[in-house]
């Protein structure tokens, strides 16, 4: 029974945003014949085992409450590095920030990366996370040339495109209820520069923002930040930031801007106040009057001083916002946050995530931030992906309005739904059941139910964000 196990492996454990938490036994192996062994122990006790990185889904995908997680962060070795062809193989808790900062100086970024350096490399696979440069790169299981896999049953397998595809093509973005990545090997880009060369502008609605972003597909990366609270006229309007990499020889200085220290973010903001406690600074303004204040400054002195403006920025500045402010997520108070994301057909955007926003509005539950990028299709079998283009929204979850959130992301689901849009695990702690099995078809449930039961026949690997999808029990 659950109760045999050591208690002192107990741990209260949380998702990224602090709004979701939950009390598991914690176990943090450093080799994969330990991960074996944990697979047995949860069988000898009639025990589920859910997979956690670095923490930093916004929703249950890495948590299990009352049973087993197990954490690979310890599990971070660079198994082999070739500078010459820029293909790498890592142990799946090696962290984007080891892996960039292994690779950079010798001319090679990650073709693909999340908002934050701070995920592992096993948990950004089993999510397949996706950047600012989706419709030029993809997402980043399309750059994997092939992973070592554990499965539940105790297969120890390879996979490739060509081999073993079915799983290959599931156990990227099938969120860790498939097997345990261990070893992954990834294909890097070629990069010049350690600086891309950036544009940045407002656009004064949604269609402006739409029209941008969809303009924008000939940059390496397009990203808008969007004023969820902004109505009328104004209804999303925004800030575009367009970025590309420097060609060859394009920068002078490049063996200095490849250099590991020259990316590395600021200590302070402006020289003078410590980034480690702006997120208290920022508390007070997280509220709707707030926030209405901070998006009209910011949208009002991006426009008049900053419109077209052209520069240079770190890979590390433009890519990792999230990381510019540590700890930001806790400026949200002690209820944390949620958020929503949905991807809606290029046809269907403008009507989609104008309704979205005006609901939020009416329910006088606005996003707190907004941010819109644009997609493309992809191969893997439970893929968030779709030509067209995706909308996150955070919001500040309280003890008097959490019910009311989750029938405000019950709605914008529904929304969603009723003109082609999908949703993406990671980012997700609202999606019912019916809903999952709806967008994800018949067929595509049919052939992912099909594989689990083929590979953990038990149901050893569980999550709390799992059985949410799928309606079943621990």
């Amino acid at each position: 029974m659950a109760d045999s196990l050591p208690l002192d492996r107990l741990a209260r454990l949380d998702n990224y945003g602090h709004s979701l938490t939950s009390t598991a036994y914690l176990y943090r192996p450093t080799r994969a014949e330990q991960v074996a062994e944990l697979f047995a122990l949860a069988r000898e006790r009639g025990m589920s085992i859910a997979l956690r990185g670095g923490g930093r889904s916004y929703g249950d995908a890495a948590l299990n409450a009352g049973q087993v997680v197990v954490d690979f962060r310890r599990m971070n070795r660079i198994l082999e590095w070739n500078p010459e062809s820029g293909v790498i193989r890592l142990e799946p808790g090696v962290t984007i920030e080891q892996l960039w900062q292994h690779t950079l100086e010798d001319g090679w970024w990650s073709p693909v990366v999340p908002g934050t350096m701070f995920p592992t490399l096993g948990g950004c696979l089993g999510a397949n996370v996706h950047g600012k440069n989706n419709w030029k790169a993809g997402t980043l299981g399309e750059h994997v040339l092939a992973f070592t896999a554990l499965l539940p049953n105790g297969e120890q397998i390879t996979c490739t495109p060509d081999e073993n595809a079915d799983l290959f093509y599931a156990m990227i973005g099938g969120m860790g209820v498939l097997g345990v990545f261990t070893s992954i090997t990834l294909q890097m880009k070629p990069v010049y520069s350690g600086e891309l060369d950036v544009q940045a502008w407002t656009e004064p609605n949604l269609g402006g923002i739409l029209e941008a972003l969809e303009a924008g597909k000939d940059n390496d990366y397009n990203v808008a930040w969007v004023d969820c609270i902004a109505g009328g006229r104004g209804l999303g309007r925004g800030q575009m930031h367009v970025a590309d990499y420097p060609a060859l020889g394009d920068d002078p200085l490049a063996q200095q801007t490849l250099l590991v220290d020259n990316q590395v973010l600021p200590d302070t903001f402006f020289g003078l106040v410590p980034k480690s406690i702006l997120w208290k600074f920022m508390r007070p303004f997280l509220n709707n009057p707030g926030v209405r204040l901070v998006n009209t400054a910011r949208y009002l002195m991006s426009r008049t001083l900053g419109n077209n403006k052209r520069y240079r920025q770190s890979l590390i500045a433009f890519n990792f916002l999230l990381d510019y402010v540590p700890n930001w997520e806790f400026s949200y108070g002690s209820g944390g946050l949620i958020q929503f994301q949905c991807f809606l057909p290029k046809e269907n955007a403008l009507d989609g995530y104008g309704e979205m926003l005006r609901l939020c509005k009416r329910r006088r539950q606005p996003s707190y931030l907004g941010v819109m990028k644009r997609h493309r299709p992809d191969p893997f079998l439970l893929s968030h992906a779709l030509d067209g283009f995706s909308l996150a929204m955070d919001f500040k979850v309280t003890r008097r309005n959490r019910a009311r959130l989750q029938k405000l992301a019950y709605e914008l689901a529904e929304i969603g739904e009723a003109v082609g849009g999908r949703f993406y695990f990671a980012k997700d702690s609202t999606l019912q059941a019916g809903q999952v099995a709806r967008y994800l078809g018949e067929d595509t449930v049919k052939r992912f139910k099909a594989l689990k039961a083929r590979v953990d026949p038990e149901g050893l690997l569980q999550s709390d964000l799992y059985r949410r999808w799928f309606g079943e029990p621990g």
